[in-house]
């Protein structure tokens, strides 16, 4: 049995901290050790301390402020989408830590042109929407809203009710269906939020902020879903993938 390869003395000492951030012992706007402080705790060199706080505010985990303290980052890095897709089937919830989804609404209503072409109906066809938001530390995050035509709700009973689905829609689908999602289309913009989930969101009406669409397809190539995810205000979006 091979024993796993020691990680470098900044990428432990980071851990460590993000560890601290992650379970609330360090809140947002917290101080972090300073290199000296982790020099003289960590026992390394002042070039490697270094190294641990530009690695935290590489990812995205925290800011240097104007006095040159590292402070924990109050805008929290996101994770959506084809991400979120991956913790379910992995048996996680889709929720990060530390993080919960909230239930605004589900409603019948005509598709619009954009839900219309997303799901290959008409426009005016009969759909179904569920809207979410998504809270972590520092406040509302996402609000998502998710739309199935009108004859797959009829088999998606809990797709309209209160409550979180345990695997999200994409799983839920798939259990009552067998429908399995097999491709996924994500597209990035940024646009104007709508007035209505402008005050879900915690922004102002017709702010700009990021916008992304996700529109799933089943085994036999049919749409089964299509989400629209609209993010806060001040909030990143991160990603990272091995390089071949």
């Amino acid at each position: 049995m091979s024993t796993p390869p020691r990680l470098p003395a900044y990428r432990q000492v980071a851990n460590e901290i993000i560890e601290r951030i992650k379970s609330g012992e360090l809140q947002p706007g917290d101080a972090i050790p300073s290199a000296r402080e982790i020099v003289d705790a960590k026992g390394i060199s002042s070039a490697t301390a270094a190294r641990v706080l530009g690695t935290l505010r590489d990812e995205g985990w925290a800011d240097t402020s104007p006095g040159r303290r590292t402070l924990v980052r109050t805008q929290a890095p996101l994770t959506q989408g084809a991400s979120r897709i991956g913790m379910v089937r992995s048996g996680g919830s889709g929720l990060l830590d530390g993080e919960t989804v909230e239930f605004v609404e589900a409603r019948a209503e005509s598709a619009g042109q954009e839900v219309a072409d997303a799901l290959g109906i008409q426009a005016g066809d009969g759909v179904v929407l569920r809207r979410r938001r998504y809270i972590d530390g520092v406040g509302v995050s996402v609000v998502s809203t998710t739309w199935v035509t009108a004859a797959l709700a009829e088999q998606l009973p809990a797709f309209a009710e209160p409550g979180r689905l345990p695997k999200m829609t994409m799983g839920y689908i798939e259990d009552q269906t067998g429908r399995r999602a097999t491709q996924q289309r994500e597209t990035h913009s940024v646009d104007s939020v709508p007035d209505d989930v402008a005050s879900q969101l915690d922004a102002e009406p017709g702010e700009r902020v990021l916008k992304v669409t996700n529109r799933y397809v089943d085994q036999d190539g049919e749409p089964t879903e299509y989400a629209v995810d609209w993010h806060a205000p001040r909030r990143s979006w991160v990603t990272e993938s091995s390089v071949e």
